[in-house]
């Protein structure tokens, strides 16, 4: 019996080793259990050839490191610089990383493969991070440098997604034809920077490269460029970029209007909604109503506005529909704390479904309190009046006020409470918003957006003042 439980053993393990060793070809690396998690990155041991080699004339590189290591979303993460013809393959096994050349290399150029994030240890993912070899096809290593920040015109805000981009062509053109000679990826601040540069002059843009074609095809997308070459020398001041969008996406209306559509048939009773929140009305704004498909046909006759329960009729007030037809606007200059009904006869409206109301409705709502608001006053130190600035004012995102400034000085008596943040727009064509930019052609900069660092907290009831300096 003894013997009988050795022989068993042994088959055991001779097929637990037939199960290491095949399958794919080679080992599974299981990650050991138990003990401490390992939170260091790869080390490179060797790299063959060196790291900065000179009169390089090989097809490949072989990184070794001293663990398993494995190589993640490499086409997303490797640039190759100057960028070739066609990418390099990026193979991995064990402990190494081989990089195969698939294009011919100019004589007397410096490159650069950084490898972002890609690689990392097998067992914890801990990432060797922005690794960079480097080489050279000639006796030198190119060692200058070009810097610099990408911002959004619109905001003054930073988005790390976007690529920049260096070529040598002047040609408008280019950036729509061809890839760029020289990629930089950007930190969590927005800042960009190209080494191992050569003594040139090149043409700089940045990109949000969502097809990731390393081209600017679509004016939809986020895009910078400087405002002249930039001529790479050991002197060479940082660059900042202000990147826009040229034209927004369209409206998206589809779904909305087969929605309503398909239960037209079951539901003709015309439905909207208000600005009142909680039967409050704002006194600083228009009172309107939305409806869900555009209207078709609108009489302002067919509406009333009252003051107080005993139907008192209000004077000086209008209406008016937007442009997209779902909107009506009530425009009255608010009575504070006041009771107001606005009569909707049947007849007022009817939208393109042919929904109309079944009979008269009334809507009640009640003005907010002068109580209700804080007053603001700003001093904006050091504001250039110069450059046409306009005070936006923001509140989650949204410009809520945009004021043009002929002074340093700022009072509203009534003003929403609330936390705010402020920039300044300098607004170039005086028009009161921001423009964007126009390359092609024109090379017309957007208009800039200096985000204030500092934000402010209107109280009700409260007199807020406010000194900032710019």
């Amino acid at each position: 019996m003894k013997t009988t439980g050795i022989i068993t053993s042994i088959i055991i393990v001779i097929i637990a080793a037939i199960g290491f060793t095949t399958g794919t070809g080679c080992a599974n690396i299981i990650p050991p259990e138990g003990g401490p998690r390992d939170s260091l990155p790869p080390r490179l041991l060797k790299a063959e050839p060196g790291d900065s080699a000179l009169n390089f004339k090989g097809d490949k590189v072989v990184l070794t490191f001293d663990e398993f290591v494995e190589v993640q979303n490499i086409a997303e993460n490797l640039i190759f610089s100057p960028t070739p013809s066609t990418n390099p393959y990026v193979d991995y096994k064990l402990k190494t990383v081989t990089v195969k050349l698939k294009d011919t290399l100019v004589p007397n150029t410096t490159y650069t493969i950084n490898f972002g994030n890609s690689i990392k240890d097998f067992t914890e993912g801990n990432p060797f991070k922005n690794f960079t070899y480097t080489f050279s096809t000639g006796n030198y290593i190119d060692s200058l440098e070009l810097s610099g920040k990408v911002v959004l015109a619109e905001n003054g805000k930073v988005d790390t997604t976007l690529i920049v981009m260096l070529h040598t062509s002047s040609d408008d053109s280019v950036v729509v034809k061809q890839k760029p000679l020289y990629i930089s990826k950007m930190d969590g601040n927005g800042n960009f920077r190209f080494k191992n540069l050569p003594p040139k002059t090149f043409y700089l843009y940045a990109l949000k490269d969502e097809s990731n074609t390393r081209r600017y095809t679509s004016e939809k997308s986020l895009f910078a460029f400087a405002d002249s070459a930039v001529v790479v020398q050991s002197s060479t001041e940082p660059v900042t970029l202000y990147a826009y969008v040229a034209k927004g996406e369209p409206e998206q209306q589809s779904n909305k209007s087969s929605s309503n559509r398909a239960t037209s048939t079951t539901d003709k009773r015309l439905k909207y909604q208000t600005s009142a929140t909680g039967g409050q009305q704002d006194i600083l704004t228009d009172f309107y109503l939305t409806v869900p498909q555009p209207l078709k046909g609108f009489d302002s006759t067919k509406l009333t506005l009252f003051t107080d329960s005993t139907f008192i009729p209000a004077t000086e007030y209008s209406f008016s529909k937007d442009s997209t037809g779902t909107k009506i606007i009530l425009s009255h200059k608010w009575k504070e704390n006041t009771l107001y009904r606005l009569i909707l006869d049947k007849d007022f409206a009817e939208d393109t479904l042919g929904n109309k109301l079944t009979k008269a409705d009334t809507i009640s709502f009640t003005t907010k309190k002068l109580a209700d608001y804080g007053s603001l006053k700003l001093k904006l130190r050091n504001l250039d009046l110069e450059k046409n600035p306009v005070l936006q004012i923001i509140s989650n995102n949204t410009i809520v006020r945009s004021v043009p400034m002929k002074s340093i000085d700022l009072a509203i008596d009534y003003y929403y409470p609330g936390e705010y943040e402020l920039r300044i727009l300098y607004d170039k064509n005086k028009n009161g918003v921001w423009d964007p930019g126009e390359f092609f052609g024109k090379h017309l900069q957007p208009e800039i957006v200096i985000p204030v660092e500092r934000k402010i907290s209107i109280k009700a009831a409260w007199k807020n003042d406010f000194e900032i300096i710019l």
